[in-house]
């Protein structure tokens, strides 16, 4: 297994350690063929992107492209404010934006007081290994499941990372959609059998470092275990061995810009 394209890394811009330019750097030494810039979303209350930067993120991560050679997409990881799946990247975003990944996070700018469940309510309870309510797990399913309907969503980071869906009915919406889940390799987010029951719904992966200091770009080690353990066809995953991912987000600016 060879990555073709880390899909999500970070930067001083969120809670990264480097710059664009370093982190392109270690790409281009790597041979990756593209990466994708994905600070935390503008609702994210200590790490966030904030909408006053996005003018000087966006010359600085331009300049780094042109300086390295390296292909580079904006993005960002967004946060899920709602169980009405309303994101932090909105329409007006999107003819600035080139790539789409989707999370739940704690310390979010949610839409209702309720929804603060999510984050908060969430990680608390898978901090302390307690069982969630039918509920929370109704609520944080629905919350993935109308962003990726409402929305022109690339990647689904770390799902159940800190958070409780049903990863087999998110699965299905992602395949129906045409939306990714992400293997990370940072976090471990999806048991074997979990990930086992999600690979059988045919939704489609990519696996990406979540990196958050250069030595991390492009390491996808443990997602790559992970993979080799639980069985998945690597012809399922789209950014290895020289293949590239079709997002939805791209293919909305065709239309609409």
């Amino acid at each position: 297994m060879k990555l073709t394209a880390d899909y999500h890394t970070h930067t001083i811009y969120s809670d990264g350690k480097n710059t664009f330019l370093e982190n392109f750097r270690r790409a281009k030494e790597l041979g990756l063929a593209e990466i994708g810039c994905t600070e935390h979303g503008f609702s994210h209350v200590f790490c966030g992107l904030k909408r006053k930067e996005l003018e000087q993120y966006i010359a600085e991560l331009r300049a780094a492209e042109r300086e390295t050679g390296m292909r580079a997409l904006l993005g960002l990881e967004s946060n899920i404010r709602g169980e009405s799946g309303l994101c932090d990247l909105t329409e007006r975003d999107f003819a600035q934006f080139e790539l789409f990944v989707v999370g739940i996070h704690v310390f979010v700018y949610y839409e209702k007081l309720f929804d603060s469940r999510l984050g908060l309510g969430s990680y608390a309870r898978y901090g302390l290994h307690i069982k969630p309510s039918k509920s929370l797990v109704r609520q944080t399913t629905n919350a993935f499941v109308h962003a990726v309907q409402k929305n022109p969503i690339d990647i689904i980071s770390h799902l159940n990372y800190g958070c409780f869906a049903d990863p087999v009915e998110v699965a299905k919406c992602c395949r129906d959609y045409g939306t990714y889940l992400e293997i990370s390799s940072k976090k471990e987010h999806l048991t074997d059998e979990e990930l086992a029951r999600v690979a059988d719904t045919g939704v489609r992966f990519v696996i990406n470092s979540d990196a958050h200091a250069i030595d991390r770009i492009g390491d996808v080690a443990r997602a790559e275990e992970q993979v080799r353990r639980v069985g998945i066809p690597l012809e399922r995953i789209d950014n290895i061995d020289g293949r590239m991912p079709s997002f939805r987000l791209a293919a909305w600016r065709k239309v609409h810009l």
